[in-house]
């Protein structure tokens, strides 16, 4: 008795598609986990990858396993939740805006916490990371919710968010400058959390936003079809019984909780949510079901390398992560804006 064979998969199959999508879910994983290494091992003094693992899994007290255990792992740690939320927050706001340039700072969360950090350190004379740690968060939600309100509230649409968005950030940041330029102590401490960095981060920093993290990625992947039906135009949506109001509101939480915390613990960090969807768009396609886990895994690799390389490429010295992953979003950025498609937007 003979049995034929199934025909091949034609490459444009939808079989063949979710396959490759799949394939780089699982190279994304990879690349993560190489990141971490890169991480742990590279830096001022490079560390061999036998000798981290022996800092990790059986601590001899030497110099190095301090250096991995007390100053690499907690800053490799805070840099892939860091990044995980900023590149799902990226995604989330491109697709609820429809606007290809969009980044978690368009709803003012990064203004917004700048805005309360200045405030805590200025004018309640707050000067630590715990201290002001919920003010950041706090800045962060009160923000969001000014620009969700400005633009329509529960009539919201994606350019009236990106108008409110831009009209908020002016505000606050020529309050964070006025108040700056009065208060010079407060310039000075400014400084060191507006940068963005992983560097002198406390672990116990990261476990405290954790809870919200986490709350933030499980609200926005849960959001996925309702994401990809908003993605077709609003009448699209309900026509597929999507909630589109209760939806874009849902969305704008966990844009806050995400970007609102990972800001609190590092300060603010640009480009992260407008490089990666991009980048992942070009393998998974726009369906939030993919983005999302895509962005989740290659944005703290982005993170990541970006540290690696501020910590190597001027030694001793180090470029905060922030300057770097400006760099590279601004080559990016007008890359985008040249596009043709882009550009008569």
């Amino acid at each position: 008795m003979s049995v034929t064979a199934a025909p091949p998969v034609a490459p444009g199959t939808p079989r063949s598609r979710t396959s490759l999508r799949s394939a780089g879910l699982l190279l994304g994983v990879a690349v993560l986990v190489a990141g971490v290494a890169l991480s742990l091992a590279v830096g001022t003094k490079q560390i061999p990858l036998d000798q981290v693992w022996s800092a990790l899994v059986s601590p001899s007290g030497t110099e190095n396993d301090a250096i991995v255990r007390d100053l690499r792992l907690p800053r490799t740690l805070i840099g892939v939740a860091v990044g995980a939320a900023l590149g799902l927050a990226g995604a989330v706001m491109q697709t609820l805006t429809r606007n290809p340039l969009a980044d978690p700072g368009l709803l003012g969360v990064n203004a917004g916490a700048s805005a309360a950090v200045v405030t805590a350190i200025g004018v309640l004379g707050i000067t630590s990371f715990s201290g002001y740690l919920w003010f950041a968060l706090a800045g962060a939600a009160l923000a969001a919710v000014a620009v969700n309100a400005l633009g329509g509230g529960r009539y919201a649409t994606p350019v009236r968010l990106a108008l409110a968005g831009t009209a908020v950030n002016a505000a606050l940041f020529g309050y964070i400058n006025g108040l700056q330029l009065w208060n010079l102590s407060t310039l000075d401490a400014m400084r060191h959390w507006s940068v963005g960095t992983l560097a002198k981060r406390d672990i116990a920093l990261l476990l405290t936003v954790l809870p919200l993290l986490v709350a933030g990625a499980l609200l926005a992947l849960g959001l996925a079809r309702p994401l990809g039906a908003i993605a077709l135009g609003d009448d699209h949506a309900r026509a597929l019984g999507t909630r589109v109001r209760l939806a874009r509101s849902l969305a704008v939480v966990a844009v806050t909780l995400l970007c609102g915390a990972a800001t609190a613990v590092c300060g603010p960090i640009g480009f992260v949510g407008l490089m990666v969807p991009h980048a992942a768009r070009a393998f998974c396609g726009p369906d939030p079901r993919w983005l999302l886990p895509y962005c989740a895994l290659y944005a703290p690799v982005l993170l990541l390398v970006s540290d690696v390389v501020g910590r190597v490429v001027v030694p001793p010295s180090e470029i905060e992560v922030g300057t770097v992953t400006a760099f590279l979003g601004g080559l990016l950025f007008i890359h985008l804006v040249r596009r043709r498609k882009v550009a008569q937007l």
